[in-house]
């Protein structure tokens, strides 16, 4: 598997088919903050997971969001590599912190990098329960 950036509307059929169904490829890029770095994973030409990172809240945090992989590639490294690379991404642009609202069946994936429950669990509609979770860098 290779990771590498890609632009973040390469990233959008696989996000909206693994993450959000029922939303439009354009109701998708209406939450995609500008200046968002995109990462993919690539298994030869087919692209297996992706995520996204972006400076949101108070200055130096950035945000994960997007971390998507296609069900047949989970549990092989490819969410956990893209997680990396966004972390460094925003370690490298002098981010302090980054946080993320994560979908409680993947909190494990985001505890093993290091992050931590931040917040009670809570429902989003549509898509189900999620923790907000945190990370200093």
């Amino acid at each position: 598997m290779v990771v590498r950036p890609v632009a973040v509307e390469d990233t959008r059929g696989l996000r909206q088919q693994v993450l959000r169904p029922h939303q439009s490829a354009s109701e998708l890029a209406s939450h995609e903050p500008p200046d968002t770095f995109a990462v993919g994973v690539f298994e030869g030409d087919q692209l297996v997971a992706v995520g996204l990172i972006g400076r949101e809240g108070e200055p130096g945090e950035w945000r994960v969001r997007g971390m998507a992989t296609l069900p047949g590639f989970r549990g092989r490294g490819a969410g956990s590599a893209v997680l990396e690379a966004l972390l460094d991404h925003a370690r490298r642009r002098g981010g302090t912190s980054v946080w993320c609202n994560v979908r409680t069946p993947a909190r494990t994936l985001y505890e093993r990098a290091g992050l931590q429950v931040a917040s009670e669990e809570f429902e989003l509609p549509q898509i189900g329960p999620h923790v907000v979770m945190r990370r200093q860098l």
